[in-house]
């Protein structure tokens, strides 16, 4: 009698794992999308507001490189919705899967881009110091540790080879 390994992981066709990883997917895309769709409106006001003439020109400069990661983001993270849309019904769900995940990621890198130079811009205006570069790049770190260091951690401490 030969003894089993225990069944692991879910019984499921490709299919069916695309359906779920895409529901997963546009679950994560909308705290995204909605964080980065309220950072950009908020920057399109800027320019429109009297403050911004009195701007120095490095600022003015991080505001416009601020207000065009704004919109690579902001377009990235809602591709996924437009990727489905347009392939819907055309059987590749599990290639549009891969890549509206890969839109995602870089639309998140592309929000932490946005966000940098947001805190960047607003630092320098709110205190004129020194200490800004170090603030920015402590938080920066720390978007770094909760979006990519602790996910990476836990990928490889608690996942198992054969589920690559």
């Amino acid at each position: 009698m030969t003894e089993q390994a225990p069944r692991r992981g879910r019984d499921e066709t490709r299919e069916e794992r695309a359906d779920r990883k895409w529901g997963e997917l546009i679950q994560e895309v909308r705290v995204a999308q909605t964080g980065v769709q309220i950072l950009f409106g908020f920057l399109l006001t800027v320019v429109f507001q009297p403050k911004y003439a009195q701007l120095s020109s490095a600022d003015q400069i991080i505001y416009i490189v601020t207000v065009v990661l704004g919109a690579c983001a902001t377009g990235a993270l809602i591709g996924p919705v437009s990727l489905h849309r347009l392939v819907s019904g055309r059987r590749v769900k599990p290639e549009a899967v891969r890549l509206a995940g890969r839109l995602t990621f870089v639309g998140l890198l592309l929000l932490l881009a946005t966000m940098t130079c947001s805190l960047l811009l607003i630092l320098r205006v709110a205190t004129h110091d020194g200490y800004v570069p170090w603030l920015v790049g402590a938080v920066v770190c720390w978007y770094l540790v909760c979006w990519y260091g602790l996910p990476i951690w836990a990928r490889f401490r608690h996942s198992d080879p054969e589920d690559s």
